[in-house]
């Protein structure tokens, strides 16, 4: 039987994916710092098993993940957050806090479920197209995305030769509650239903970088392989648009 870890259970693409997953059958550790979420989650569905606490305690992390009656199979560590930089204006205490979910408690999470790995398992990483192409305002948020493509593009390399695939997934816009908060046009918008369905189908096919929606993430992936003055130029007129 499929057993599945999700970190951020409690909102958008990670809430989705734990009601999905959990519908198929699987035993689903639903994560995330919301108990009162997390237990309208497990009223649900008597297959998933609820996990709260803050990934950025990496020993309330450890703890919590050191004895875990079911070893899943596949480990999605997706728990992240945003907020944007205005006209330039770098503040750090701001840049921390993304770092410290995004990088820092996913390295928490990855050290604290390491212990279970074994060959045959599958660790899938959300990321962020945002890592490929500098955007607007993102000076935070796309540099920590950043960090994240390049910390799971490696540990692809290190992870392969004892038996465990790493898969790196790449979400253009979703309509989350995280989302919802921005107040700029999020082009080719799509549904963490449809989120979900593209992870979950691109993990059962064993890929090991998930892009969606394919449109968009291929225009961005195209203009990241432009020199940068043209990245810049072409990514203006991509969100004016």
């Amino acid at each position: 039987m499929k057993t599945v870890l999700i970190t951020g259970a409690t909102s958008g693409i990670g809430l989705q994916l734990a009601i999905d997953y959990a519908q198929t059958g699987a035993i689903v550790y639903a994560c995330g710092r919301n108990q009162e979420r997390l237990n309208e989650l497990s009223s649900q569905f008597v297959n998933i098993h609820t996990l709260a606490f803050d990934l950025t305690d990496l020993d309330a992390t450890k703890q919590t993940l050191s004895s875990l009656e079911h070893i899943p199979n596949l480990w999605i560590l997706n728990a992240g957050d945003c907020e944007y930089i205005d006209d330039g204006q770098l503040d750090a205490k701001l840049v921390k806090r993304v770092f410290d979910i995004n990088v820092v408690g996913l390295t928490n999470a990855i050290e604290a479920c390491q212990p279970h790995f074994s060959r045959g398992q599958r660790l899938a990483i959300v990321g962020s197209i945002a890592s490929e192409v500098a955007l607007p305002r993102a000076e935070a948020y796309g540099a920590s995305k950043a960090a994240v493509s390049y910390l799971a593009r490696a540990l692809q390399l290190d992870l392969k030769p004892q038996g465990i695939d790493v898969s790196i997934i790449y979400p253009g816009f979703v309509k989350t509650p995280l989302t919802d908060k921005n107040t700029f046009d999020m082009p080719m918008l799509i549904s963490s239903e449809r989120a979900s369905k593209e992870i979950r189908e691109g993990l059962a096919k064993g890929r090991s970088h998930i892009y969606f929606p394919k449109k968009f993430t291929s225009i961005l992936r195209l203009i990241g392989a432009l020199p940068y003055r043209w990245q810049n130029a072409l990514t203006a007129k991509l969100l004016t648009q």
